[in-house]
């Protein structure tokens, strides 16, 4: 290896200044909005364009038409913000990230409209000074790079000065810190988030005016590649989206990194790509380390309001879902049938290809939460891989080479997913700690590797050609050489798809994926491994679109990677039908794919349609129609269920329910193991936890005996439930935690949970989009899981244990009268009933030891009341310990066997309730002097009646 010439690495070097000018806009944006912003480059377009007319065509002066430019894209910025981002600001990042990709094209379309350069396409963009300056031997710099070098450091450190010295930069940095204490002290963040768009807005028009001075053609300006995209963003997250001066200088070191790779390996285009892939799965994993990311509502994926009870047994109710479906399924039958043209019959074959590959993104994104920018690139080395191994292969190996016959259409085509579920866990592990948006760009930066390096591998290629042929012949015995024949094949592999998806969904695959996704630490104390599935998740859907870009190659007969198909726009485009069809439908896929690809060629000469059709269609969607097409369709769906109810007149009286001790003896499991005698459930030892300089629990030392019920009380900040956290393993802790003899402190939350530990939460969150019969489902994974391959192949034994379990949840949700609830979104309830719900879920895991934290919290008074009865009526019930924080004084001292009480995380007391009650200590630091406190409420118990 050789080190480039002083002027390669200078001009590597001014190239990152942009670069790293870029990140700092995505850095900016990513502080105040936890959105990672996909449309920096392009927000530029609109000023820089503006700009090059002012100057080239009108004859304003520079200065005045710089000014003019940058009041115009920082006018742009805080547009996009009124106009989008606050309209979308509760809902999930991952769909903020999306609607990023619709803003990017709203950009284009704008520019689209102005007035074109092409009488002056000979000129050059405009420069604030010509000439070059040789200030040392063999370096020559221009006038645009004598721009950057002045322009970039003097915005860095000017930005650097705004967000450290002024006001506005310091609200900036504690509303992204913590936007709830900002909220508090008057701090607005939907202000902020348009201050640093309007700002971004600004940046990014001054880098595109810097870009397009030293590309110096008029007519390059629209052209800034993805590639630029990429490195900026794997500045921003070198710099973990934080630092500015660390995105700047990563942007500088990408720059000098891109020379010093193409100095020495000029035959190996993209190669850079690849190394830049590295980084950026190296910078996610450790970008992860120790963030915590917010969790938020899938509330955008489109939602079916269930069929009332007495509905059920109209025929036309329960075909009402179907029928659609059956439509259009028959329509696809007989279209090859009435249009006999081999292009046409490509077509549908094509929008059926894209369907494939979209279902890929309704289970990573849809169920996982995971954004995925590279889906067609996973669909790309399928499609390749698939042409390989049928055109058979020479693989050298320890110096010899090895042959392998050409396989069959089919083998190819299923070997080939199965490496592209391989390959996509690999790209997703670095990202199993954060949710869907540093997965988002993992993806992206693989899609661009894999663009501009691994689909040029000789591996790949046709021998001694630059082509991928893929020709198809016969399949399972039946020749598909004519475009009809093999549409019919794609029709059937998509049914199989969607009917495997479809029953993945309804099953304990499809509610666990969700469940992760809206609460990974509830997932863990229900027993489910979230690095399990979110694994899974990344393969299924790998294997997804390696099966529907292998289709799509076979219906053109290659792997056309260079000019259309499984390039980075096309990951986008598969995103685009996924949101417009309804994120997280299954059939959502199919509806976008018959909008995005379908439209635009049944109405070629339409100028609306692609419009429509264009992630500018997808904006415009999100924001009035966020649940896609199939909610429009959901919502036609309540119309006529409400109009039917209205028609059978007011609902009768409600059945008597089952009595509760006969529904419990079903629902919860008797055979397990006896508890040692005078052995303590749980049993922790100096446990500690620090957080940076701070100590939140200092050396604790409890004990709970079987069937005890202890309580823990203390001031707010006094420790409780992160110690809480600790004995559940959801905080890194010293010291040991023992449960039921067994030392379980190197074990993660999952395991202490499998081992007999049950835990609720402080905010009682759930999982919001699933039901309350959804919820208890999760938690009954805990006595058997459901497999993956067996569910997807429709073997007889997963229905029955489907039933089984169903049956369970209904009697536990019976049990604590719950019934009317089964079929509601956890997101549509009360506090006070998903504390039911969470009791409901610890029934279902029949822990032996159970940590309630603040059960009553946020619950009505009269519903705190029969928390009591009901917290020992469930001790009794599971022959269970329990572990109870709570602040309700006469609630915890007259169910508790004994109490703890801890003060700035150590125990200052110990004993039976009125032993504590008494202690000095807890009277001055807790109870205070005041009676009244220590003794309020008491009644009369009632019975729990959950509201909505």
């Amino acid at each position: 290896m050789q080190m480039p010439t002083t002027q390669l690495l200078f001009d590597g070097a001014v190239t990152g200044l942009v670069i790293g000018l870029l990140a700092i806009g995505i850095v900016l944006v990513h502080r105040s909005t936890r959105v990672i912003n996909f449309a920096v480059a392009n927000m530029g377009l609109v000023g820089s364009v503006l700009f090059a007319l002012l100057v080239v065509r009108w004859n304003v002066p520079y200065w005045i038409a710089l000014a003019i430019a940058l009041v115009v894209g920082t006018a742009f910025g805080a547009l996009v913000d009124l106009a989008v981002i606050r309209r979308l600001f509760q809902a999930p990042r991952v769909i903020l990230v999306v609607a990023t990709i619709g803003v990017a094209q709203l950009a284009l379309t704008i520019v689209t409209g102005l007035p074109d350069l092409d009488d002056h396409a000979s000129e050059s963009y405009p420069v604030p000074w010509g000439g070059t300056w040789s200030p040392v031997d063999g370096l020559r710099i221009s006038g645009a790079q004598l721009s950057v070098l002045v322009v970039v450091p003097l915005v860095a450190i000017g930005l650097g000065l705004f967000l450290s010295r002024t006001v506005l930069g310091r609200t900036v940095r504690a509303a992204a810190g913590n936007p709830e204490l900002a909220r508090l002290q008057g701090i607005s963040p939907k202000a902020v988030s348009t201050a640093m768009w309007s700002v971004a807005g600004m940046v990014a028009t001054l880098c595109l005016i810097l870009i397009s001075a030293q590309n110096e053609s008029l007519t390059q300006i629209t052209t800034l590649g993805p590639t630029t995209l990429v490195r900026a963003l794997a500045a921003a997250v070198i710099a973990r989206m934080a630092s500015l001066w660390i995105a700047l200088l990563a942007g500088v070191a990408l720059g000098l990194l891109q020379s010093f790779v193409q100095f020495n390996w000029l035959d190996q285009p993209g190669l850079t790509d690849l190394v830049i892939l590295g980084l950026v799965l190296a910078a996610v994993f450790w970008a992860s380390r120790g963030r915590d990311t917010p969790t938020s509502s899938f509330s955008f994926a489109p939602k079916a309001a269930p069929i009332p009870e007495r509905l059920r047994d109209l025929w036309w109710v329960r075909q009402l879902e179907r029928a659609p479906l059956l439509a259009l399924g028959v329509l696809a039958l007989v279209l090859p049938l009435l249009v006999t043209q081999s292009s046409r019959q490509l077509l549908y074959t094509v929008i059926l290809c894209y369907a494939i590959c979209a279902a890929s993104v309704t289970v990573l994104t849809g169920w996982a939460g995971q954004l995925s920018l590279g889906q067609m690139a996973f669909a790309g080395l399928g499609a390749l891989t698939a042409a390989a191994l049928h055109r058979g292969l020479e693989i050298s190996v320890g110096g010899s080479t090895v042959a392998l016959d050409a396989l069959p259409f089919p083998v190819a085509v299923g070997i080939a997913s199965l490496v592209t579920a391989a390959l996509a866990a690999a790209v997703g592990a670095g990202a199993l700690r954060v949710r869907g948006l540093m997965l988002a760009v993992s993806t992206f930066a693989f899609g661009i590797a894999a663009e501009q390096y691994l689909y040029r591998r000789e591996v790949f290629q046709d021998p001694g050609a630059r082509t991928a042929s893929f020709p198809r012949d016969t399949a399972f015995g039946v020749d598909v050489t004519s475009q009809r024949a093999y549409y019919y094949l794609v029709l059937i592999v998509l049914a199989v798809v969607l009917a495997v998806v479809a029953r993945l969904r309804r099953s304990g695959v499809g509610r666990t994926t969700i469940g992760v996704r809206d609460n990974p630490a509830t997932a863990a104390a229900y027993t489910v491994g979230t690095t399990r599935v979110k694994l899974r998740a990344f393969a299924l859907a790998g294997g997804i679109a390696g099966l529907g870009g292998s289709l799509l190659a076979g219906a053109v007969q290659n792997v056309p990677y260079a000019d259309r198909y499984f390039l980075s726009a096309d990951s986008l485009l598969v995103v685009s039908i996924v949101v417009i069809g309804g994120l997280g439908s299954v059939y959502g896929p199919v509806l976008g794919s018959l909008w995005v690809i379908g439209l635009p060629a049944f109405f070629p000469d339409n100028e609306i349609v692609p419009l429509l059709t264009s992630s500018l269609g997808l904006l415009v969607l999100l924001l009035y129609f966020p649940g896609g097409l199939v909610q429009i369709g959901y919502s036609a769906r309540d119309g006529l269920l409400r109009l039917a109810e209205r028609r059978l007149g007011p609902a009768p009286a409600a059945a008597p329910k089952i009595p509760a001790a006969r529904a419990l003896t079903r629902a919860v499991p008797r055979s397990r193991e006896p508890l040692a005698p005078r052995r303590p459930v749980l049993a922790t030892s100096e446990v500690r936890v620090r957080f940076g300089g701070l100590t939140a629990v200092d050396g604790v030392s409890l004990r709970v005996a079987p069937g005890e019920i202890v309580g823990l009380i203390g001031t707010n900040g006094a420790g409780k439930s992160t110690l809480m956290h600790a004995i559940g393993g959801f905080v890194p802790a010293t010291g040991t935690v023992e449960l039921l003899g067994k030392d379980i402190s190197a074990a993660g939350p999952t395991a202490r949970a499998r081992a007999g530990l049950g835990r609720t939460f402080q905010t009682a969150a759930l999982f919001p989009e699933l039901t309350v019969r959804q919820t208890v489902q999760i938690a009954l994974e805990s006595r058997g899981r459901t497999g993956l391959l067996s569910t997807a192949l429709h073997l007889p034994h997963t229905f029955t244990r489907e039933r089984a379990q169903r049956a369970a949840a209904d009697d536990l949700i019976g049990f604590l009268g719950l019934g009317r609830y089964a079929d509601a979104f956890i997101a549509d309830l009360s506090t006070g009933t998903r504390r039911i719900v969470e009791l409901a879920g610890l029934l279902a895991l029949d822990a032996r030891l159970l940590c309630l934290d603040e059960p009553t919290a946020g619950v009505a008074q009269r519903e705190t009341e029969a928390f009591g009865p009901l917290i020992q009526e469930i001790r009794r019930e599971l022959d269970a310990a329990m572990l109870v924080i709570e602040h309700d004084m006469p609630l915890i001292m007259g169910i508790s066997d004994r109490v703890y009480c801890l003060e700035t995380g150590r125990v200052i007391a110990e004993g039976a309730p009125d032993v504590v009650r008494a202690d000095p200590s807890v009277i001055a630091s807790y109870l205070g002097t005041d009676e009244r406190a220590i003794s309020r409420s008491g009644g009369t118990p009632v019975s729990v009646q959950p509201t909505a």
